[in-house]
């Protein structure tokens, strides 16, 4: 099916590092019968059009009039039900949990990323009114929590846009979040994408924003064996793996939901002995995924993988605070929607799927 051909297409050439980490984003293409939307925790670029998970879209409209629980854990596994009821039985995978707000836009095509000059963007303090005044036809859309919340604050929010404006939002910026950019043809989606990116980067060279974060040299091989011997003293088979990088600036909480999923919300930032880590582990209920040093910046995990991943989302995540002091600074997640992320079932299963 040419549409199936086309959102791959799209797929992989947003599913570069210049614009989603990990099993970051999601596409999808429609008719006006189904919907195929990427299976959840898989990453953009190891998409083909048979592993899209088809979905029935009047059976997926009935989660839009349910009457879904106040209590977080049991609306969650209502709206997951629902969801899997109206996946096709011949696709393979669990969708998206963003489905339903790839449903609830009309355009054919939506791409849903998380650039780190995006972000730098929508998780400032200022973020808001600078999309404002760079893309004034653009959706701003507050956080909130990611899955049916968002799509039903989303579905208002663009509904009342159609009515002010005659027609949908080709762009949206959700906050503290990502980009989604929808369109009837691919041509629409890489024009709305170059936008967005050639006028951010304008923005951040004149106010002489450097593009990259600044790293410092890699530590020796000897600090870094001294180092793997106190973190599996101390945190066992949850620092199997240890990666390093040199120095750099890492978010000092909760950047984003992909920062928590992959990096968690905090990093561990002092003295390394055994008892401050397993100190750590006991305050904040996880062993850390990134641990900063005097001259280092290590990612640790289960696996290589976990630990690679931890890492490259807390240089994202540097990039995103750099970028951010364009718009009045980074603008952490509140307690609240951090405890959501960091509780929920379906990022549980997307992490699980990453290692």
């Amino acid at each position: 099916m040419e549409i199936l051909k086309t959102i791959t297409e799209l797929s992989h050439e947003f599913g570069t590092a210049d614009y989603v980490k990990a099993g970051g984003g999601n596409t999808s293409c429609k008719t006006s019968e189904t919907l195929w939307v990427k299976p959840s925790g898989t990453t953009l670029a190891g998409l083909a059009p048979s592993t899209f998970v088809a979905m029935d879209r009047a059976v997926l409209s009935q989660l839009y009039a349910a009457k879904a629980p106040v209590e977080p854990a049991a609306r969650e596994e209502l709206v997951k039900n629902m969801m899997a009821a109206a996946v096709h039985s011949e696709t393979p995978g669990r969708a998206s949990v963003e489905a339903p707000l790839h449903d609830s836009i009309s355009a054919r095509y939506v791409v849903h990323t998380h650039p780190v000059s995006v972000n730098g963007l929508t998780c400032s303090v200022g973020g808001r009114a600078a999309a404002m005044r760079l893309f004034p036809d653009a959706l701003w859309v507050p956080y909130v929590d990611p899955g049916y919340t968002l799509c039903m604050v989303v579905r208002k929010a663009v509904q009342a846009y159609k009515a002010s404006h005659g027609v949908e939002p080709a762009l949206m910026f959700l906050e503290s979040h990502g980009i989604f950019v929808a369109g009837n043809t691919a041509a629409e989606i890489r024009l709305t994408y170059a936008q967005v990116m050639d006028t951010l980067k304008k923005a951040y060279v004149t106010l002489g924003i450097a593009l990259k974060p600044c790293v410092g040299s890699s530590p020796s091989d000897a600090q870094l064996a001294e180092w793997r011997q106190i973190l599996s003293s101390a945190l066992g088979t949850e620092a199997a793996a240890v990666v390093a990088s040199g120095r750099f600036e890492v978010g000092s909480g909760p950047i984003s939901p992909d920062h928590i999923v992959y990096a968690k919300s905090y990093a561990f930032e002092g003295v390394l002995t055994v008892g401050n880590l397993r100190d750590f582990a006991a305050v904040r209920g996880y062993a850390p995924r990134i641990i900063v040093t005097e001259n280092a910046v290590l990612g640790v995990g289960a696996n290589e993988k976990i630990a690679r991943l931890a890492l490259e989302l807390a240089l994202d995540g540097a990039g995103v605070k750099q970028f951010a002091r364009a718009f009045g600074g980074l603008q952490y997640l509140s307690d609240v929607a951090r405890g959501f992320i960091e509780n929920w079932e379906v990022e549980s299963y997307r992490a699980k799927q990453a290692g």
